[in-house]
């Protein structure tokens, strides 16, 4: 199997029907049938998701400002493109064996890093290897853990030689940890921030700002418009959407809902919503007291209205979620898996179950995971009042939250982005020994389903085993997903784009990339 007819892929016509089917609607932009792109002008962003804490080594990458940034600073070997097609990008090409175990990848030839390096096949091999040499904690290593073996043969092919097949392996690929910088001698070089994208970074402050100009020799055609281009973190959502309002900054991520018409009412500012795979968690330590009875995170599941904070919370940008990562927007996505409601007897039942009358937790709350989460757990405690659970609210300060809040205490909110596999979000954040198990799960049948389903090549019996999977979280997990969220993100009419990517915010995060002046 070659290019890619090798990857299972939901197609726009079937994606289509499905959220139809649902409810949903792909969101189109406003300038889909925008003029053609042109050359210039300086593009700033205000973005929140930054911290004092980020670097550019690409194993660390966990806030979106920086991960946005190094996506258009360097490349990947595929990418998703606007319809969720995995396409190739330093790859030209992939073939794989009919067992879905070795996959090879022809990469472009010519290519440049901004340093002045060719890029070559030794370039990719240092880089994925960086995130799986066993003192590495990057956030990539779990999903590179079927890697067996990965070689070169001659200067522009790679041959990944994995344990077992894995039918999605070039989606694999698209990960924002997984950009390639140049190598020398086995190693990267990510603290020089050269990359093979379409912009040079020139400043990085982390926590503050980062700044790019266009490299005038990229080599996709018809990307990377803008001469200059500036992301400032604006984590507070009142000063993010006021800086887009006076004209401070073009584009805004994560607009609050509550206030999105108060966006629409502004002259020369565009509202942009689209469906995908991004979902608002409340992680529960599976391992720690009391989250290490089910009965207790049962009962914490059918305590919160799911419905009540949609309205509230999302503003009706969105629709309610179902204690399960996997999203309308996935091509596995169980539609008939029962919808948990809120139902506080239920909630008592269980508690019954654990042997408990009554119950008081911790959760711990900031506006960084997403916004609206503070709300959220205000509602939440009202929720389960009714349920005789006590739910108090400890509100954590926004900066620092992601290094010294999440994964460290046992009850927070947290938010995804989600990925364009049911594999990969799984065994990003749901597998056993998955660096980011934000609830420490760990389940042996889902265990065991991850690994076949990933090698499984038979589209029912992959469909039945993703099914099964949905199920095993939503009842067993430790994780409460009570939204799937829209995107909703906004700009000046100064910039225009074409029609929008759905599995990120921002185009799917190219917008640096793909957007240009008006």
């Amino acid at each position: 199997m070659t290019g890619n007819a090798a990857i299972p892929r939901i197609t726009r016509r079937a994606f289509t029907q499905q959220a139809g089917a649902t409810g949903l609607m792909l969101g189109i932009a406003p300038r889909a049938l925008a003029a053609s792109p042109k050359k210039g002008g300086r593009f700033r962003l205000g973005l929140t998701g930054g911290s004092s804490s980020a670097s550019l080594d690409p194993a660390t990458y966990g806030t979106s400002t920086t991960q946005i940034a190094m996506l258009n600073v360097c490349n990947n070997l595929c990418e998703i493109d606007h319809t969720g097609n995995v396409v190739p990008e330093l790859a030209e090409s992939w073939e794989t064996s009919p067992d879905a175990r070795t996959w090879t990848f022809k990469l472009r030839k010519g290519i440049k890093f901004h340093n002045g390096k060719t890029f070559t096949a030794e370039d990719v091999v240092a880089n994925f290897n960086h995130h799986r040499g066993e003192a590495s904690k990057s956030g990539a290593k779990t999903i590179l853990s079927g890697i067996k073996e990965i070689r070169t043969d001659g200067p522009h092919t790679v041959i990944f030689e994995l344990n077992s097949g894995n039918a999605d392996f070039p989606f694999v690929t698209t990960d924002y940890h997984l950009v390639i910088f140049p190598s020398s001698e086995g190693k990267i070089d990510w603290q020089s921030g050269a990359g093979t994208g379409g912009y040079e970074l020139t400043d990085f402050q982390p926590g503050l700002r980062m700044s790019m100009t266009r490299h005038p020799d990229y080599w996709k055609e018809g990307r990377a418009h803008f001469d200059e281009v500036e992301i400032t973190n604006i984590n507070d959502s009142t000063a993010r959407t006021n800086a887009l309002a006076v004209g401070d900054v073009d584009a805004i991520n994560d607009v609050d809902v509550n206030t999105v018409h108060l966006l629409k009412r502004r002259q020369g500012i565009e509202i942009d919503e689209v469906t995908g795979t991004q979902h608002y968690t409340l992680p529960m330590f599976c391992d720690q007291a009391p989250f290490d009875d089910v009965n207790v995170r049962l009962a914490l599941k059918y305590a919160i209205d799911r419905q009540a904070l949609v309205d509230t919370v999302l503003s009706g940008y969105g629709r309610v979620g179902n204690d399960s990562p996997i999203t309308p927007a996935n091509r596995f996505f169980n539609a008939e898996m029962e919808q948990r409601s809120y139902d506080p007897d239920r909630a008592k039942h269980h508690l019954k179950k654990a042997g408990m009358d009554s119950l008081s937790v911790d959760l711990h709350a900031s506006d960084a995971a997403f916004n609206g989460a503070v709300d959220t757990a205000v509602l939440f405690k009202e929720h389960a009042q009714k349920a005789n659970i006590t739910v108090n609210v400890a509100r954590e300060p926004e900066d620092g939250y992601w290094s010294d809040v999440w994964l460290k205490t046992p009850f927070c909110t947290s938010y995804w982005n989600g990925r364009p596999t049911e594999d990969a979000m799984f065994s990003l954040a749901y597998a056993a020994d998955a660096q980011w198990n934000e609830s420490h799960w760990q389940n042996e049948r889902f265990n065991e389903l991850l690994v076949a389903a990933r090698a499984e090549l038979d589209e029912d019996k992959r469909r039945s085993m993703y099914h099964e999977m949905q199920e095993l979280v939503k009842d067993d997990g430790g994780t409460i997903i009570p939204m799937y969220a829209s995107y909703v993100f906004a700009h000046s009419d100064r910039i225009a784009h074409g029609e929008l990517a759905s599995n990120r915010a921002l185009d799917g995060w190219k917008a640096i990339e793909r957007w240009w002046m008006a």
